[in-house]
C-alpha cells in the first residue's frame, strides 16, 4: 500500500476470509473508518480461540491445537474415535479431513508444512446436517439475517461432492430460525463482534442447534447473489457501507418479503466430460447459468467449472430442483 502511494483511500475491506485481518490492520494504519480491532478479529479467524471463548452453555465441538508430534491415540482419547483435522485459520474446507485411524491421521497432517503449534486444530466430529446463517450485526444487535441449507456438507463438497445451497423459508422453519438467531446473538456478543456482515455455520443436532464456526465477512460462493435476488439485500453494499463508516441502515432498507426463494449450484465437469451448458438448459430452467465444458476449462474451488442459480416460490420444490440438477451433473441423466 505504501509503495502504491495512494493518497485518497476512504476505506478498506476484504470479502475473502484470508484478507479480514489485513483489512483491519490497514484501517488502523491509514486511520480509516470501520472495525480496527485486530485482536478481536483473531477470535473470528482461529477456531480454537473462537470455541474456547464461548460460554459453557453454547453447544460446540471440543477443539484443541495439534502439532506434528501429537499422537493419534492422544486425540482419540480426548476427542473420540472419529475426529476432524483442519487448519486453525482455514478458509472453506480446504485441508480438512475426517480421521478414523492412525493412517488417516498421518495423511491429514501431510498438507501442513513446518512445526507450528497453532497451525492445526483437531475437533470432535459432529455427525449432523449443517445450515448457515448470514446476517448484519450492528451496535451489538442482530439487524438482519437469512438462513440457508447445504445440499451436502462443505467437507463432502471439498472431497468430490457438488456444492449447492438454498435459502430457507422462515415461515416453514420458524422454530429453527428463532433458535439460530438466538445462538447467533449469543455467539457474536460473547466474541465482542464489531459491526459486520457475518457468516455462521450451525449443526442441527437432536439436542438443538450446535455452533460450528463464525466469520466476520460476506459468505462465499453465490450466497450473496441468491440473497440479493430473494430479499433485495445486497451484502456487498452493506459491507462497503460499514467500511465507509456509514452504517447499514440504508442498505438494509431494501429488504423485502420474498416471493421466490433462490439457490445456487457450483457445477463440476460432467461424467466423461461430455456435458455442455445446452444440455443443462435443455433439461432445466435456470435463473442464471454459466458452464464451461471445454477440456481446458479452469477448475475453481470445489472443482467448479460453472455456476447456476435457480428459484421457486416453494422452498421444497426448490430443494427438489437442486437435487435433480446435481444428479444430472453427476450422472448425465435425469
Amino acid at each position: 500500500m505504501l509503495s502504491a502511494r495512494i493518497d485518497d483511500v476512504v476505506g478498506a475491506l476484504s470479502v475473502h476470509e484470508m484478507g479480514v485481518f489485513s483489512a483491519i490492520y490497514l484501517r488502523q494504519q491509514l486511520n480509516l473508518p470501520g472495525n480496527t480491532d485486530s485482536k478481536t478479529a483473531l477470535y473470528f479467524r482461529d477456531k480454537y480461540l473462537q470455541k474456547s471463548k464461548l460460554p459453557p452453555h453454547i453447544r460446540r465441538a471440543r477443539c484443541r491445537y495439534v502439532s506434528q508430534d501429537t499422537s493419534f491415540a492422544d486425540l482419540a482419547d480426548d476427542l473420540g474415535s472419529v475426529f476432524v483435522i483442519k487448519p486453525a485459520t482455514g478458509a472453506g474446507s480446504l485441508r480438512t479431513s475426517i480421521v478414523r485411524s492412525p493412517e488417516e491421521y498421518s495423511g491429514a497432517l501431510e498438507p501442513f508444512p513446518g512445526h507450528s503449534d497453532v497451525q492445526i486444530v483437531a475437533e470432535s466430529f459432529i455427525d449432523a446436517p449443517e445450515v448457515y446463517i448470514d446476517g448484519v450485526w450492528e451496535n451489538g444487535d442482530l439487524r438482519w439475517s437469512s438462513m440457508s441449507n447445504y445440499h451436502v456438507s462443505p467437507l463432502t463438497a471439498a472431497q468430490g461432492g457438488i456444492m449447492a445451497a438454498y435459502l430457507l423459508d422462515k415461515t416453514r422453519h420458524s422454530k429453527l430460525f428463532h433458535e439460530a438467531e438466538t445462538l447467533a446473538g449469543q455467539v457474536l456478543t460473547s466474541l465482542n463482534a464489531p459491526d459486520c456482515v457475518f457468516h455462521l455455520e450451525i449443526f442441527t443436532t437432536e439436542a438443538g442447534p450446535t455452533f460450528g464456526e463464525c466469520a466476520i465477512r460476506i459468505p462465499g460462493g453465490l450466497t450473496p447473489q441468491m440473497t440479493h435476488l430473494t430479499f433485495g439485500v445486497d451484502l456487498f453494499d452493506v459491507e462497503i457501507s460499514l467500511a465507509l463508516g456509514e452504517g447499514a441502515s440504508e442498505a438494509l432498507s431494501k429488504n423485502r418479503t420474498p416471493d421466490r426463494f433462490h439457490g445456487c449450484i457450483l457445477l463440476r465437469p460432467g461424467k466423461g466430460g461430455t456435458l455442455t451448458q445446452a444440455d443443462f438448459e435443455r433439461n432445466f430452467i435456470f435463473d442464471e447459468i454459466d458452464y464451461n465444458s471445454s477440456p481446458d476449462a479452469p477448475i475453481g474451488p470445489y472443482g467448479l467449472v460453472g455456476k447456476a442459480i435457480v428459484s421457486d416460490p416453494d422452498e421444497l420444490k426448490l430443494q427438489k430442483k437442486i437435487e435433480d440438477i446435481v444428479r444430472f451433473n453427476e450422472t448425465g441423466s435425469t
